[in-house]
């Protein structure tokens, strides 16, 4: 029989497509954009790019970086538990740590939200968080994009992906070349499985039993979703805190691929480093969910940070006022380990203490 509306105009809200809605959306986050302003930001929200005056922001001779990333699986469980709050930090978190282990300090950021059916409520929710992140990272929000796509998202599903650009000055840029053997290495500690690991996260809970609204086995003030949902911590101020010691030569940020993937991105040729995994506590998500997948250490540490989301590396005459620095932005940090020399093998080694991780 055909269309039975074939004789009405078609139109793109009639095809899942709500202008108006984004139209509100952008109006709704006006205020959350303007709120993260900062010196050398030249325009408001709305135009079709964003300028940004380096003279301004006070460099001299900068260079820029840039970094993006999204948040992965972890939007899942946000979509479970109900709770978008806190999903944007994540995404400001896993792009300006990227950055900061460079020795830059993030400028502006950029979004894009992507969906099936544009929710205003829960895209100002997310982007609010984003705001969040933005102001703890010292950071601009400058635009972004929204994109409605019926049929290519499942309903209350989005996808999330970021864009941040830093500067630092050429000489200050990290690493720095002298990284040898018998520098300390310093671990900062993270705020839990941060965004990384979450398609086996989710398989854990599946086997564990347990719901997002179960307690916590590992806390009992939360439930486990909100304990999966923590933020990941932002690390730009105390980073920058070290650096102004001018003590540090690198930093690394522990993300997907955990201590074995991500510390030889940061070394030379000839260069190792050993963790004391006994010279700080791994904390209780962390040992819960080793035991529910039965993951065997090394894989553990292949795979998340297990408690410790940046390292620097520095001398190790100077570890206490590197330390001492990272501390007084309220983070916390001890010397795990030390560079060693390297001729062949994996370029990271472990103590692992007895009965770790479970």
């Amino acid at each position: 029989m055909g269309d039975p509306d074939h004789k009405r105009p078609l139109t793109y809200k009639s095809a899942g497509v709500d202008i108006e809605a984004g139209d509100a959306l952008v109006e709704g986050i006006k205020p959350l954009a303007k709120a993260t302003s900062r010196p050398g930001v030249m325009q408001n929200l709305g135009g079709f790019a964003a300028a940004f005056d380096l003279k301004a922001a006070g460099f001299s001779d900068p260079v820029l970086l840039s970094g993006t990333d999204g948040v992965g699986t972890k939007l899942k469980v946000a979509e479970l538990v109900g709770d978008h709050s806190t999903i944007g930090i994540d995404l400001v978190a896993m792009c300006v740590n990227d950055l900061v282990v460079h020795g830059a300090s993030p400028l502006f950021f950029l979004d894009y939200f992507a969906t099936g059916h544009l929710d205003v409520g829960t895209a100002q929710t997310v982007i609010a968080g984003i705001a969040d992140g933005c102001k703890q990272a010292g950071c601009a929000l400058v635009g972004g994009e929204t994109a409605e796509m019926p049929d290519m998202y499942a309903p209350g599903s989005y996808d999330l992906a970021g864009f941040a650009v830093g500067a630092a000055e050429r000489d200050q840029m990290l690493p720095k070349p002298g990284i040898a053997e018998g520098d300390a290495v310093i671990g900062i500690a993270s705020s839990g499985f941060h965004s990384n690991g979450y398609s086996l996260v989710r398989k854990i809970v599946e086997r564990s039993g347990l719901t997002y609204a179960s307690p916590a086995p590992f806390d009992a003030e939360q439930t486990l979703g909100q304990a999966l949902l923590t933020p990941t911590r932002i690390y730009v101020d105390a980073c920058m805190a070290a650096m102004k010691t001018d003590n540090v030569k690198a930093f690394c940020h522990i993300t997907g691929g955990g201590f074995s993937e991500n510390i030889p991105r940061i070394l030379p040729e000839g260069i190792g480093i050993h963790i004391d995994l006994g010279s700080f506590e791994l904390p209780a998500m962390f040992g819960w969910a080793a035991q529910i997948a039965e993951l065997p250490a090394l894989e553990m540490l292949r795979t998340f940070n297990c408690g410790i989301g940046m390292i620097a590396v520095c001398d190790s005459a100077q570890a206490d006022s590197v330390v001492a620095a990272i501390q007084s932005k309220g983070d916390t940090a001890s010397v795990i380990g030390s560079v060693t020399a390297h001729a062949e093998g994996p370029k990271v080694t472990y103590t692992i203490p007895k009965g770790w991780p479970c």
